[in-house]
């Protein structure tokens, strides 16, 4: 995405845990790199999350639920992005049209959810889901030109997805990063607490 980004003629921010220090489970490390930063911006992204965190792979069953893990999928895929939302979206442009938008996974959406499992990872991204909409109605009150979504990137050929691509059609980390920037290029303020997919569909809640 960054890259992409650069190629375009954008002037691009990065913000990591490895880089810079930016861990979405910290609100103290979220606040000090949102504080950093200066001036508007036209788009604010995260593509933080984890499928396995300490080991705990995705639950078959409910037998499986861990109260430990699932609690640590809440932090990062829903509290996390809650408070990317609360320290950076002041930071998107106040008059213009601007993009907030978090990865998110089509297995968090409750209406096409017909294989069940998954359940600690589907609830945290459902979670962020309904907490992507929530900041969308309240941050339209003071940005009416924002767009505020989240999206599915699709079965990305990364490490997060290696485990179970075979059972998916998989697309490259470039083509996934292209298809959302044209998705988001074609987003308006009427769109804003939406879900979308690479493709430009929306995905239901």
């Amino acid at each position: 995405m960054v890259r992409q980004l650069r190629t375009q003629g954008a002037d691009v921010i990065e913000l990591s845990r490895r880089g810079n220090g930016l861990d979405l489970t910290d609100q103290q490390s979220v606040e000090r790199a949102a504080a950093s930063l200066q001036g508007e911006f036209d788009l604010i992204f995260n593509a933080t999350g984890a499928l396995q965190i300490d080991g705990h792979r995705p639950e078959k069953t409910l037998n499986a639920i861990d109260a430990e893990a699932m609690s640590k999928q809440f932090a990062l895929n829903a509290i996390g992005v809650a408070l990317a939302l609360r320290y950076f979206s002041p930071a998107l442009r106040s008059k213009e049209r601007a993009v907030f938008a978090s990865l998110s996974a089509r297995v968090g959406s409750i209406g096409d959810n017909r294989l069940g499992g998954w359940i600690s990872y589907r609830a945290a991204k459902a979670a962020q889901n309904q907490i992507v909409r929530t900041a969308a109605v309240e941050i339209a009150r003071k940005r009416p030109n924002a767009v505020v979504v989240a999206l599915h990137p699709g079965t990305v050929e990364t490490g997060l997805s290696a485990a179970y691509a075979t059972h998916h059609p998989t697309i490259s980390p470039e083509q996934s990063a292209a298809a959302l920037l044209g998705v988001m290029s074609r987003l308006t303020a009427a769109d804003t607490g939406t879900f979308w997919d690479w493709k430009g569909e929306e995905v239901p809640w």
